[in-house]
């Protein structure tokens, strides 16, 4: 009885997790990471940053960038937490297409462990304030760490992540490594988010994984064909968007936003 009584729970559990039901194939989508603003007529997905309210009777998708730091954030780290931020030489190492963001420290288990309380506690803040699901940003720390992180690192720590998620009712979605997706060791992801894949050609493997709960961003800083040519191959099934680089709310400069 008591096993039956597991297997029970364990049903219910694995239920829950995507939290009220994602949004049908092709649902029009928002990335409004750099500035909360109201919806575009007919969006029923929004992501938003963990510091901004969620959007009421939207599917919310919370923002952490759980692999690095905010710029804003710096200071905190390397007062409280300078053992969790990658070095190199005594210096953070900082990704060099977004200055003033620090690597986090993934390599080994207890520092592992260490970020995942404080990133934690920012899930149960997403929680609380009514989102549905996490994307983790910068993933792929390892491909611009000079060999200091490795890939089972991030999938190890991210896991960790993902179980917190979980058990809080939330989805949790793949941002970004399409490398990943044929390994035996890949997490449990619910969805994904996906930039530019129409650019490098990596959209198929996402829906082999995912089928229709990909959300992807076309950037207007690419050549507008590819977004052209992602709404003709996939705009009934991915929800795809055009947005400017920055993600940026209107009337700021080069805001774009388009769906297919």
């Amino acid at each position: 009885m008591r096993r039956l009584a597991l297997v029970l729970l364990a049903c219910l559990s694995s239920a829950s997790v995507l939290a009220k039901d994602f949004p049908a194939a092709g649902a029009q989508y928002d990335s409004q990471l750099g500035g909360a603003y109201t919806p575009p007529a007919g969006t029923r997905i929004v992501s938003r940053d963990r510091s901004e309210a969620s959007a009421p009777g939207l599917y919310n998708v919370c923002y952490v960038n759980a692999f690095q730091t905010q710029p804003g954030e710096n200071a905190w780290w390397e007062g409280d937490h300078p053992d969790l931020i990658l070095t190199a030489d005594g210096r953070p190492v900082e990704d060099e297409n977004w200055p003033g963001e620090y690597l986090l420290d993934t390599s080994t288990a207890a520092k592992r462990g260490a970020l995942a309380d404080i990133v934690g506690d920012w899930i149960e803040g997403c929680a609380r304030d009514g989102y549905d699901a996490i994307e983790a940003d910068n993933l792929d720390t390892y491909s611009r760490s000079d060999g200091r992180l490795k890939i089972e690192d991030n999938l190890a720590f991210v896991g960790l992540l993902i179980d917190k998620a979980h058990g809080l009712g939330l989805a949790f979605g793949q941002k970004n490594g399409v490398e990943l997706l044929d390994r035996a060791d890949l997490p449990a992801f619910d969805f994904a988010i996906t930039e530019s894949c129409q650019v490098y050609d990596e959209c198929g493997p996402y829906a082999e994984r995912y089928g229709a709960r990909v959300l992807e961003i076309e950037y207007t800083d690419t050549e507008s064909r590819f977004f052209e040519q992602a709404c003709a191959a996939r705009g009934g099934q991915f929800s795809i968007i055009l947005r400017d680089r920055n993600l940026q709310p209107p009337g700021m400069p080069g805001y774009m936003y388009r769906s297919c």
